[in-house]
């Protein structure tokens, strides 16, 4: 390619980035669209009737209750994953142990989401069964023991959820000790 191309392509080039940059930051500085206003009083306020309040577990407090429910499990010597979710159902912490298994991770949060989905212990899901087998397959839930809900006010707000013991019954002692902590 000889100079006098390669200057014409380079000149040709910068052109089209400059004309596609120039089109992109004409269509950005266009007037915004307005939206309708979110219902609100004369006050200006928002009408509460359209809105809910909801209770959360601050990432603090997610924090804590993992790492109880960890050093509950290392006190007898198990090496467990733990995770916290919101209501939601969404991760909030997850804390895998040393030594825990592969597979504690996703149990330990599938157990969480489905406390807080049922708004009970695993272990009492897991005796449901018998009547509706078809429970287990609802997708990202496990109905085993060692999950436990976090109420506030009688509402869930969250669970917690124990994988890696050798039973459910102890992985449900040590998200239970998680919950507990919360109280103090």
């Amino acid at each position: 390619m000889n100079t006098r191309t390669r200057v014409l392509t380079g000149t040709a080039l910068a052109v089209a980035l400059g004309a596609g940059t120039f089109g992109a930051v004409s269509a950005s500085a266009a007037q915004p669209e307005t939206f309708p206003a979110v219902a609100a009083k004369k006050d200006g306020r928002p009408n509460e009737k359209n809105f809910t309040t909801t209770t959360h577990l601050t990432v603090d407090a997610a924090t804590r209750a993992a790492q109880a429910a960890l050093e509950a499990a290392q006190k007898e010597n198990q090496k467990v994953t733990v995770a916290v979710v919101d209501r939601n159902g969404n991760t909030i912490v997850t804390l895998r142990g040393d030594g825990a298994g592969p597979q504690s991770y996703e149990s330990a949060q599938r157990k969480a989401y489905t406390a807080v989905s049922w708004n009970a212990p695993t272990s009492v899901l897991a005796g449901r069964l018998a009547q509706a087998p078809n429970l287990k397959d609802i997708p990202g839930t496990l109905f085993l023991g060692g999950g436990t809900p976090v109420q506030a006010n009688g509402a869930p707000v969250a669970g917690i959820g124990v994988a890696g013991a050798p039973s459910g019954d102890l992985d449900e002692k040590y998200a239970k000790a998680g919950a507990d902590s919360l109280d103090k």
